[in-house]
């Protein structure tokens, strides 16, 4: 029978070897990840929306198929947060999202110049910026987190390290405590997925996409990283 160390080891050593790791990997990345001009203008923005909608409510859109028997357009006036490939809905809404947010490697690297064309402020995870032209200009800059794998802990101020707890909504829900909104509202959050296999693992999409809202979310030939369910979903059920 084929072991894994995840199926193995106990969930507590398993989490220090992943923080262990993680902490030696990204050591030499340290500096540039609060010193280079990109990312000290992204903690400036920051600052900026400390608590800017304190006591304010937001609704988090996931990309699950529940959001295609959701009536969405009741959100258009809703202070609202879209993350990875939420845009694809955007014409058949009718607006688009307030904030957006993206951490996943492959999302960025292959989706990088849609981003860049939204309209509205964008977060994403600052190991992405080697995707963007390092011509690009201030007005054009998405604003990166430094985002890690070693936790688990919540952050209440995204201005340093913030842990992805396998997922964007993790991260979204960070950021959305760092602008002080009082209540969030997650929607089309399914924590579900037709397409089964080891966790992380990247595969190539053979078809129409089953497993969120719309058929050409993860076409054909794009590639997508199989959900950390265990991970994700034991945080955001219970906490960082």
């Amino acid at each position: 029978m084929k072991h894994t160390f995840k199926s193995i080891l106990p969930s507590p050593m398993l989490q220090f070897a992943r923080n262990t790791y993680d902490s030696f990997r990204r050591i030499p990345q340290l500096p540039a990840a609060y010193f280079h001009p990109w990312r000290r203008e992204s903690i400036r923005r920051l600052a900026e929306l400390k608590d800017i909608h304190k006591g304010r409510r937001a609704f988090i859109i996931g990309n699950g198929p529940s959001l295609k028997q959701t009536d969405l357009s009741k959100l258009k006036n809703e202070i609202t947060f879209g993350m990875n490939r939420i845009y694809v809905i955007f014409p058949e809404l009718g607006f688009h999202t307030t904030y957006y947010s993206a951490t996943n490697d492959l999302v960025i690297e292959q989706f990088h110049d849609d981003i860049l064309a939204l309209p509205m402020p964008k977060f994403l995870a600052w190991r992405s910026h080697r995707h963007f032209s390092p011509t690009l200009q201030l007005p054009n800059l998405p604003t990166f987190l430094y985002t890690s794998y070693t936790g688990p802990r919540f952050s209440p101020d995204v201005r340093g390290r913030v842990w992805e707890s396998a997922t964007v909504t993790n991260v979204t829900l960070q950021l959305a405590f760092h602008m002080g909104f009082e209540q969030v509202i997650l929607i089309g959050v399914d924590h579900n997925f037709t397409s089964k296999g080891e966790a992380n693992k990247t595969v190539i999409s053979q078809g129409d996409d089953p497993n969120h809202v719309a058929p050409n979310y993860f076409g054909k030939g794009v590639r997508w990283q199989l959900p950390d369910l265990d991970t994700s979903g034991d945080r955001l059920c219970h906490g960082a």
